[in-house]
């Protein structure tokens, strides 16, 4: 499987357009209130609409149940959900009942000292993105995660798709993805010059480096 690379925390049409120019092969829009980087609802459409069908990703906190079934409405392809490992398996269900395995991408906050992954969490996503862990926050700290933490649990369950997130960045990119074999790098504020302002130049260098190291 060649590399993918999803770039989160979208915030306008423009910047959707670039980073697919780029080479973007997923884009993430934020629509949890308490991120720096939240689209309001009245304002996803118009991005939506720069992104191609297989590319749309949205991004939550443990949505309730009557707001996921509202957000079907728009035409995502997949939904990246993260929440704390108490949250319920009747919550995990319904969102695997609403959205379907396939299109959940599941991201629970797993503290640093937890050894084993959650295998519960298997059962109802095909797709798992490993973040790194923050006490008060749900992504998008820029703090590097556990490379080899990721590498230990994507071939464990190599039956599922792994996306390795946290702290990644066009200077530390080519690393990480050596050192875990991954096949689907997630970046957020590693390319940015403000929250929610992605950076022209720094995306097209990750691109660059990737390009530069044989990855894509």
């Amino acid at each position: 499987m060649a590399l993918k690379v999803k770039v989160c925390g979208i915030t306008s049409p423009e910047a959707a357009e670039m980073a697919l120019a780029a080479g973007a092969d997923f884009i993430g829009i934020i629509i949890f209130p308490k991120s720096p980087r939240c689209v309001a609802p009245e304002k996803v459409p118009q991005i939506l609409e720069a992104v191609p069908e297989g590319k749309r990703v949205l991004v939550d906190v443990a949505t309730a149940s009557d707001l996921l079934d509202r957000y079907r409405r728009w035409k995502f392809d997949f939904f990246q959900m993260h929440f704390p490992l108490e949250v319920s398996m009747a919550s995990l269900a319904t969102w695997t009942g609403l959205i379907g395995r396939s299109r959940l991408w599941a991201a629970p906050k797993i503290p640093p000292d937890e050894k084993s992954f959650p295998q519960i969490v298997l059962e109802f996503a095909d797709t798992i993105v490993s973040d790194t862990y923050h006490p008060a926050k749900f992504g998008g700290t820029g703090a590097t995660g556990d490379w080899g933490k990721f590498q230990e649990w994507s071939t464990l369950y190599q039956h599922k798709n792994w996306v390795l997130a946290g702290g990644l960045n066009p200077q530390n990119a080519v690393e990480a993805v050596q050192s875990t074999a991954a096949e689907i790098i997630d970046l957020n504020s590693g390319v940015e010059s403000a929250p929610g302002v992605k950076d022209p130049a720094k995306v097209k260098q990750l691109f660059e480096n990737l390009k530069k190291s044989g990855l894509r």
